[in-house]
């Protein structure tokens, strides 16, 4: 490494806090005019030859910063996965409160696990809990669609139906 490289190595490009260039400076020199503004100077760029720095108000561009974090945070949704069960030999009324529960939970854009279990030999009519989920799908078409159709898992048979 030469001497030229030596001092250019001890130089930096300066911006100020306004956003205008203030042109290529000796570190010190760059230290100096931060100082008197009574502000910071921050590296932005440092694999550039000469490496870019700033003069600002540090701290206030942390708060800044952290402020548009927490407004990120606050537009962005978060999807829940609700749960309703069923039985194969559930009755009318109890269907269409359960069904009820499905359709405000499509509304609040939540995803909903309906799931079918079965008892005993419950299960040797898996048939009649395939019509039930298929009646489920029918009834809240307008405001959802079924993510994962019915299968069987085990004793139980599993749907996952996301909102429209």
């Amino acid at each position: 490494m030469n001497v030229n490289e030596l001092i250019r190595a001890h130089e930096v490009r300066v911006i100020g806090d306004n956003g205008a260039q203030l042109g290529i400076m000796p570190l010190a020199a760059a230290l100096t005019a931060a100082k008197e503004s009574g502000l910071d100077l921050v590296e932005v760029a440092s694999d550039a030859v000469p490496p870019v720095c700033r003069i600002m108000d540090f701290g206030r561009y942390k708060y800044q910063m952290s402020k548009k974090l927490s407004e990120s945070r606050k537009k962005s949704t978060t999807i829940d996965i609700k749960e309703v069960k069923f039985r194969p030999k559930t009755g009318d009324h109890d269907y269409q409160f359960k069904l009820r529960n499905i359709l405000k939970f499509l509304a609040e854009k939540n995803k909903i696990k309906v799931s079918l279990m079965f008892k005993g030999r419950e299960i040797t009519h898996s048939n009649l809990g395939l019509e039930l989920m298929e009646r489920v799908i029918k009834d809240v078409a307008e405001y959802g669609h079924p993510e994962q159709f019915p299968r069987l898992e085990g004793r139980t048979i599993v749907m996952v139906l996301a909102p429209k």
